[in-house]
C-alpha cells in the first residue's frame, strides 16, 4: 500500500466545522426534547384552559336566557311583602339571579336521582354536568347527607350555589360569593 501524503491542514479546518456543526447539531435535538418536555406541561395548562373555556361555555350555555350582566336591580315580587335587605335577591345581579335558578334546577334534578349519594357519586354528576374540580368547594359527607359549595362567579358576578343531598331530599341554593379573591360561600 503506498501512503500519499497531504496537507493537514486542508483537510482539518473543514473536518472541525463539520465536527463543530455536528455538535450544534446534538445539542439543539437535545434542547428541541427538553423543549419539547416543557411543551408537554404547557399542553396541560392549555388543557386546564380549555376547561376553563368549556366550564364558560357551560355558564353562558345555563344562562344564555338571562339578561347580560348590569348592576344590581331588584327581583320582581310582591310590593306588599317586605324587600330583604341582605342575601342573593338584593346582591346578585340579574344575569346571576336569573341563572341561579337555572343552576338550581339542573343540579337538583340530576342529584335527586343518586339513590346513595357519596361524594364521589356527586362530584361524578356534578363534573358530568361540566362543573369542574377547580369550582367544587366542601364536598364531604355530614351524615347522611352529602354537601358542597360551586363556585359559578363570572363576568364580575357573585353567584355561587350550595347543595345537600341525603336520597330523600335535595336542597340547592343560591348564595353570594366575594366579588374577587379565594371563593368562600355565604347565604
Amino acid at each position: 500500500m503506498t501512503e500519499i501524503p497531504a496537507q493537514v491542514g486542508q483537510f482539518v479546518r473543514p473536518l472541525r466545522i463539520i465536527s463543530a456543526t455536528a455538535l450544534a447539531a446534538l445539542v439543539l435535538v437535545g434542547c428541541g426534547t427538553q423543549q419539547q418536555g416543557a411543551g408537554d406541561v404547557r399542553d396541560g395548562s392549555s388543557a386546564g384552559a380549555a376547561t376553563d373555556r368549556a366550564f364558560t361555555a357551560m355558564l353562558d350555555e345555563v344562562a344564555r336566557s338571562c339578561p347580560e350582566p348590569g348592576p344590581v336591580e331588584k327581583p320582581p315580587g310582591d310590593a306588599a311583602a317586605p324587600a330583604p335587605t341582605a342575601g342573593p335577591e338584593v346582591e346578585l345581579n340579574a344575569r346571576d339571579w336569573c341563572a341561579s335558578a337555572l343552576h338550581e334546577e339542573r343540579i337538583t334534578r340530576e342529584v335527586w336521582e343518586l339513590a346513595d349519594p357519596a361524594p364521589d357519586k356527586v362530584r361524578k354528576v356534578l363534573n358530568d354536568l361540566g362543573y369542574i374540580d377547580e369550582r367544587i368547594h366542601g364536598l364531604r359527607q355530614s351524615g347522611t347527607a352529602t354537601t358542597f359549595a360551586l363556585d359559578l362567579r363570572d363576568k364580575g358576578g357573585r353567584l355561587c350555589v350550595n347543595g345537600s343531598v341525603d336520597g330523600d331530599r335535595t336542597l340547592v341554593e343560591a348564595c353570594v360569593a366575594p366579588r374577587k379573591g379565594p371563593f368562600s360561600s355565604a347565604k
